[in-house]
């Protein structure tokens, strides 16, 4: 897969399992991860390359980007924009 113009594909981080005192947090309340690694970028827009790179992890918006999933495996396509930090 490659993104098209200003946009980079995510691989979220796994939600947590349990809170740190041990307590198993239920599917129905777990937070949609903000974290996520770059496995894809694009080649920029308006002949701007973009300054995020391949494995770099990344903290993004809670309702940046679209979801979507291949080969059972979930991905969010979002523009460079919609981060908010590098780690």
């Amino acid at each position: 897969m490659k993104p098209v113009n200003d946009r980079i594909l995510v691989k979220p981080h796994q939600a947590e399992e349990t809170t740190k005192g041990g307590i198993i947090i239920p599917d129905t309340v777990k937070e949609k991860p903000n974290r996520g690694e770059i496995v894809a970028v694009g080649p920029g827009k308006d002949g701007k390359k973009l300054s995020l790179k391949v494995g770099e992890t990344v903290i993004y918006g809670k309702f940046a980007g679209q979801e979507l999933e291949l080969d059972g495996e979930i991905f969010i396509i979002m523009r460079e924009d919609d981060v908010l930090l590098v780690l």
